[in-house]
C-alpha cells in the first residue's frame, strides 16, 4: 500500500467540518453562518452525510440552540432542493408540527372558515413524532378530507376548497426522516423548529404557532432573514397557530423586515379545563349544530381573527374579530 492510498484511506468526511464547528468545545466551537448551514444542510438532503454524523449534527444543534442564521440557512437548503411549481401559489402559509393533547385542534375551523372566505391557505406539518398527541393529519383524514401527495393534488385541492394540507414527508423525505429522529434521539431536533418556516408556495403572509416562548423572536428574525413579507408568530395552544382564549395573546411581526408587536386581550377573565371530549365526532357535531362549547368558539374565532389581521394589517383588531365572528355564522354547515 503506498502512502497516497493511505492519505485517501485515512481522508476527512466532507461533513465533518459541520459537526466540528457545533462541538469543538465551550472556547472553540461557534454557529454556524447562514452559508455554511445553507451548505451542510444541502449535503444532509442530497445524501451526502452519514447517519451517525446527522445525529450528532442535529443534537449539538438542539444543546446550543440554533441561531436565526442558521434556521434561515436550513430553510433556504429546503426551499432550493424541494421547488414548487411557481404558478402554484397561496395567500396564507400554515405550519403543523406539535399536535394537540389538552384541547381539541380547534384551528383546523379557521383553516376552513379562511378559505370560505376565498383566501388560499396551504397547510403542510408532520404527525407522529411524539407520543399522546392529535395531529393535523389525523383529523384531516377522519373528516375524509384530501391530504396532497403531490403538487398537482396540492394544485387541485387549492383550486377547488382554497385549502390544502400536504404532509412534510411529501415536500422532503430527508426532514420526514429527521424529525422521526425524535424517539431514536430521545429529544426534537431544529428540524421543528425550521420546517414551521418552509413556507414552500412562497405565500405573502405567514403565520408560526411555538410553544417556547424565546422561540418566538428566533422566528420573527429568520423570518426577517428569509425575506418573507408578513410573519406573526404567536404562542400557540399546544405550540400550535391557535390562539388561546384563557389567555392575552401577544403577536410578535416582522413586516417586510421591520419588527412590531402587539397584544390582543384574552376572551375570558377564567380558564377552561382540558376538554372532555377529544373526538373528531364532537369537532364535526360542533361545526354543524353549533353545540355549547365556548371555548371552541372564541378560539375559533380568535384564531381567525389573528389570522385576518395578518392577512391585511389594515384590519384593527376589532373589525378582524367581528368579520371572523360573521364567517363562523355563516359557514357552510354542509362542508363537513
Amino acid at each position: 500500500m503506498t502512502d497516497t492510498n493511505i492519505l485517501q484511506e485515512n481522508q476527512e468526511h466532507p461533513f465533518a467540518q459541520y459537526v466540528r464547528i457545533l462541538g469543538k468545545g465551550k472556547k472553540g466551537s461557534r454557529s454556524l453562518t447562514e452559508e455554511e448551514a445553507l451548505c451542510a444542510m444541502k449535503m444532509i438532503l442530497n445524501g451526502e452525510a452519514e447517519d451517525l454524523q446527522i445525529g450528532a449534527f442535529l443534537m449539538l444543534l438542539r444543546v446550543k440552540e440554533e441561531s436565526k442564521e442558521e434556521i434561515s440557512g436550513f430553510v433556504r437548503a429546503v426551499r432550493h432542493c424541494n421547488t414548487a411549481p411557481a404558478e402554484l401559489g397561496a395567500d396564507l402559509d400554515w405550519s403543523s408540527y406539535a399536535g394537540k393533547r389538552r384541547h381539541l385542534p380547534w384551528y383546523l375551523f379557521s383553516i376552513f372558515l379562511l378559505a370560505q372566505a376565498g383566501y388560499r391557505v396551504f397547510v403542510h406539518g408532520a404527525s407522529g413524532h411524539t407520543a399522546n398527541r392529535l395531529y393535523t393529519e389525523n383529523i384531516i383524514q377522519a373528516l375524509n378530507l384530501p391530504i396532497a401527495s403531490n403538487w398537482n393534488e396540492a394544485q387541485s385541492q387549492l383550486d377547488q376548497n382554497n385549502f390544502c394540507y400536504m404532509p412534510l414527508r411529501n415536500i422532503s423525505r430527508k426532514l420526514s426522516e429527521m424529525i422521526n429522529m425524535r424517539n431514536t434521539l430521545g429529544l426534537r431536533s431544529p428540524v421543528h423548529s425550521f420546517a414551521r418556516l418552509l413556507n414552500p408556495l412562497n405565500a405573502p403572509t405567514v403565520l408560526q404557532g411555538i410553544f417556547h416562548p424565546p422561540y418566538s423572536n428566533l422566528h420573527q428574525e429568520a423570518g426577517a432573514l428569509l425575506g418573507y413579507e408578513t410573519l406573526g408568530v404567536i404562542k400557540g395552544e399546544g405550540g400550535e397557530i391557535e390562539c388561546n382564549p384563557d389567555n392575552a395573546l401577544n403577536v410578535k411581526y416582522s413586516i417586510k423586515g421591520e419588527f412590531s408587536e402587539e397584544t390582543w386581550p384574552a376572551v375570558f377573565p377564567r380558564r377552561h379545563v382540558k376538554a372532555e371530549s377529544m373526538t373528531v365526532e364532537y369537532m364535526q357535531s360542533f361545526w354543524k349544530t353549533d353545540i355549547d362549547d365556548e371555548y371552541a368558539r372564541a378560539a375559533i374565532i380568535s384564531t381567525t381573527a389573528f389570522a385576518l389581521r395578518s392577512l391585511d394589517m389594515s384590519l384593527e383588531q376589532n373589525m378582524a374579530m367581528n368579520k371572523a365572528k360573521a364567517l363562523w355564522e355563516n359557514r357552510k354547515r354542509d362542508f363537513l
